[in-house]
């Protein structure tokens, strides 16, 4: 049986304001606060994780609070983060929703393949929303988005390299994605490439942009971190850890993170791949009606809790 993906686990962003980030992604984005806990590389930073109403793997958005200049724009990074809506009528909703809260938006067009609406966050950070058919939303009851429109999750994840030839090798030959189609990209000359895993559809999509005339992106807030793929448990975890070993690509190996087991790797244009699994999840520390609601950290940084609370900034 051949390993794969089943689509897009989270991707983790980087914020400089994360009290101002929380009141975006929580009041004007509607998504809930699924997990506030820290870096567990760098406990002096949060990491908040934002989710659908029962935080479902694929929904999670992440972003890790660093003191930071914002990102210059350009290749060898991800540049825009898809969020699934149920519908064109949702998508024209969300139109009037952004603009009220002074958020400037594209038009509703069909892009890459998709009906969606383009738009940023307050430090620059890409998204394009996009109409998904094949899922539903899972709503989260005290968000300030009427249940119907709120969104459903993350895809499709779009990416630049400056050449195509090895990030492909990595994407078909050690992660086993399918390349469906191609698109010529509209912002400037070249081409887009999507790459689809598992069942396929926006929710398991990576398009990669072939960008060799842009510079290198320099990472800040506003810029993305490390995109992640679902995996189902630590058993088909440990065989990519062996597969991305066999094909010779340097990694993390198998890392604890106690609400998922990962794995992390760079595909050869430098960005950052993370593996995660979709067990045992967000309730694992917490109820689920509560989750998001206290600083959660995980049994392996509990007895640090005293000093990690006194070097973070407070949120409200």
């Amino acid at each position: 049986m051949t390993l794969t993906l089943s689509g897009i686990h989270h991707l983790t962003a980087v914020t400089a304001e994360a009290a101002k980030n929380l009141n975006f992604y929580t009041q004007t984005l509607g998504m809930r606060l699924i997990k506030k806990t820290v870096n567990q590389d760098d406990t002096t930073a949060y990491h908040l994780f934002y989710g659908d109403g029962v935080a479902s793997p694929g929904a999670d958005l992440t972003f890790f609070d660093f003191n930071t200049g914002r990102e210059k724009r350009g290749t060898h990074s991800v540049t825009r983060t898809g969020l699934r809506v149920d519908s064109e009528e949702t998508l024209n909703w969300w139109k009037e929703h952004l603009q009220t809260h002074n958020v400037g938006t594209s038009a509703i067009k069909e892009r890459a393949g998709h009906v969606s609406l383009d738009f940023e966050d307050f430090e620059g950070q890409r998204f394009r929303m996009v109409i998904d058919n094949a899922n539903k939303v899972i709503p989260w009851a005290k968000s300030p988005v009427p249940a119907d429109k709120q969104i459903i999750g993350l895809g499709p994840i779009t990416m630049s390299v400056p050449r195509l030839d090895r990030t492909e090798a990595v994407l078909t030959q050690v992660m086993n994605m399918r390349k469906v189609r191609t698109y010529p990209a509209k912002e400037r000359s070249g081409e887009v490439h999507v790459f689809e895993m598992g069942e396929g559809g926006p929710s398991a999509e990576l398009h990669v942009a072939v960008e060799p005339d842009l510079p290198v992106t320099q990472p800040g807030a506003g810029g993305v971190h490390h995109v992640a793929f679902r995996t189902p448990d630590q058993d088909t975890l440990r065989q990519w850890v062996r597969r991305v070993g066999e094909f010779g690509l340097r990694s993390s190996g198998e890392v604890e993170r106690f609400y998922f087991t990962s794995l992390y790797f760079r595909e050869p244009n430098g960005i950052l791949f993370e593996i995660a699994t979709d067990v045992p999840g967000f309730a694992a520390d917490e109820p689920m009606e509560t989750l998001g609601e206290s600083l959660a950290l995980p049994p392996f940084l509990e007895g640090r809790r005293a000093s990690i609370e006194a070097n973070l900034k407070p949120l409200v």
